[in-house]
């Protein structure tokens, strides 16, 4: 199929409510050794994510949980998360062709990472007072949220306190990361996107996913490579519904469904072994993150009895994979500098 027919066929299965069940054969196909997998089926399982981003974020769980069991052939070890007896939401106006733009954009590699944050982030214009009521009171549905959201609002944190932990500790740990990679400690300021405006628990929940994004990753064991932003965007959305992270993941498998050839397998083993991390380890929003600065990662693992994410893949494959595609470019680039002059090739 041709990449409009795809297009077509997304922006009317996006639309349909697909069974649970249709999703775990879906993902079972699209796993399936035998590469007899088509195009229309990673299409028709990348709708039924976009579909639970956008238009029922109550199925969120359900829908990765569908996914995972089918792409990994096993049940997620863990509670299922209750869905609400409503019909999905109807799609806002304009919202599918822009997001239609990041996919065919991202499909030619002319997305970068902020780039793709950003416009993903835009999207959420198009969401109405409705369905953010319905990804508010999705939330509470995970474990530990309403918890954590009667909590006050975490406070700023300072890079003096984190320098002033001891060597090996988690607080130094993270002050070393921000610091070493030019990182911003709360990533995006919390007035400027008013964050406060939105209901609760998104408010909560944001403000401590700005500033604690980086302690998930040190903590949970996701690198910052591109396939971990990946991976640790999965984890999160299994912890607390994570609604940007589902509609990002979205996002990333409509590209994966349109060329395959880049690593379709890779993104899937990613994105289901990080929510079966996330849906199997206990509500890491709990963790009272200021009262622990001074332990080692390690010791605050075994409190709370969070194991690290094993990878199925090298953390930084993405990146050597470009650094590859570089030394291949320049090198092609070298001979055929030598063999222009023989051939009339243009520059």
């Amino acid at each position: 199929m041709s990449t409009e027919q795809l297009r077509n066929r997304f922006l009317t299965q996006v639309e349909t409510s697909i069974p649970r069940e249709r999703i775990v054969e879906l993902a079972a196909r699209c796993a399936a050794a035998g590469k007899k997998v088509t195009a229309q089926d990673r299409i028709d399982l990348a709708a039924a994510l976009a579909h639970a981003a956008f238009l029922a974020p109550d199925r969120t769980a359900e829908t990765y949980d569908a996914l995972a069991e089918g792409w990994r052939g096993r049940a997620v070890n863990a509670t299922p998360i209750d869905t609400f007896d409503r019909a999905p939401e109807p799609s806002p106006v304009g919202l599918w062709k822009e997001y239609w733009g990041i996919v065919e954009d991202g499909a030619v590699g002319n997305l970068d990472a902020l780039s793709v944050t950003q416009r993903t982030a835009a999207l959420g214009q198009h969401m109405t007072d409705t369905t953010l009521s319905r990804i508010a009171e999705m939330a509470h549905l995970y474990d530990g949220v309403t918890e954590a959201a009667a909590r006050d609002t975490p406070e700023l944190i300072k890079l003096s306190t984190l320098a002033a932990c001891p060597e090996n500790s988690l607080g130094r740990e993270f002050h070393d990361l921000i610091v070493d990679n030019m990182f911003d400690l709360e990533v995006l300021d919390r007035d400027a996107i008013k964050i406060n405006a939105l209901p609760e628990p998104l408010a909560w929940l944001n403000t401590r996913m700005l500033q604690a994004h980086d302690l998930w990753h040190i903590t949970a064991g996701y690198e910052t490579t591109s396939l971990h932003e990946i991976a640790i965007s999965a984890f999160q959305m299994a912890q607390f519904g994570h609604n940007y992270s589902a509609q990002f993941l979205s996002i990333t498998s409509v590209i994966g469904a349109l060329v395959p050839e880049r690593g379709y397998p890779v993104l899937m083993d990613t994105i289901t072994s990080a929510w079966v991390h996330g849906r199997e380890s206990p509500a890491m929003i709990l963790i009272p993150w200021e009262q622990v600065w001074d332990q080692p990662v390690d010791k605050i693992r075994r409190i709370y009895g969070i194991t690290a994410y094993e990878s199925p893949y090298a953390p930084d494959i993405i990146e050597k994979s470009q650094a590859f595609s570089a030394r291949i470019q320049k090198v092609t680039g070298f001979f055929r500098g030598l063999l222009r002059p023989f051939t009339g090739a243009p520059a």
